[in-house]
């Protein structure tokens, strides 16, 4: 398994980070020592301290370990250090007649960019409450903001969460076209479920794909 990808600067961050040599990481010992540094260090635990340094330091923190994260996993799963778009398996929500549907998906958004929420909700640069929704254009889908949301700052970052929900009578790809669209160029991190997705039209469907598939449908 190569790992000439790695400089000799990230191995020592991955060594610090994850208390053992990248050569020693094993998958299941990588996932549980990922999940805990992301709930560590999520920007969200930090926004109860007033000094804005500590906050971005934070950000910055968390940025760098999902960053790392990625090239582990591609090391890990010997490919080369990106992210895979499809699964080499094909599982069944790939398949042409699938079907889909999704109630309440979160989605957040890490941002620098401090308007980018009015453009996805439409606000007009008002404050954001719980339950604000906003309908994606030629679908039946919505996305509604998270509990207590409003705009929140970690340093020079801001935390976007919301939920999307859909029916089977949408389109997956006309949804994401249109999120991709407003975020394309002004996100540091997507998350989906939680999990990490590449800011890429095609990954990020595929990612929705795997969390909201119902059945295989009629042709």
């Amino acid at each position: 398994m190569a790992n000439n990808t790695f400089s000799k600067k990230e191995r020592e961050e991955i060594r610090k980070l994850f208390g053992i040599p990248l050569e020693e990481i094993e998958k299941e010992t990588f996932k549980k020592i990922h999940r805990e540094l992301r709930s560590k260090f999520h920007p969200d635990n930090f926004e109860q301290f007033d000094n804005e340094a500590v906050k971005e330091m934070a950000t910055e923190k968390f940025q760098r370990i999902e960053s790392l994260s990625e090239k582990i996993e591609a090391y890990l799963d010997g490919t080369a250090p990106a992210p895979r778009l499809i699964p080499n398996d094909q599982a069944d929500f790939m398949h042409p007649h699938a079907r889909f549907a999704g109630k309440s998906i979160k989605i957040e958004i890490l941002t620098a960019d401090k308007d980018l929420k009015y453009h996805l909700f439409g606000t007009h640069y008002r404050w954001l409450e719980f339950g604000d929704s906003f309908k994606i254009p030629d679908t039946k889908a919505s996305i509604t903001i998270d509990e207590g949301h409003r705009g929140r700052r970690v340093g020079f970052q801001e935390s976007i969460r919301m939920y999307l929900t859909f029916n089977e009578e949408d389109s997956i790809e006309d949804i994401v076209s249109w999120l991709f669209t407003k975020i394309k160029d002004n996100v540091n991190t997507l998350l989906v479920k939680g999990e990490t997705v590449l800011v890429d039209e095609e990954a990020i469907v595929w990612a929705i794909k795997r969390e909201t598939y119902l059945r295989i449908g009629e042709a």
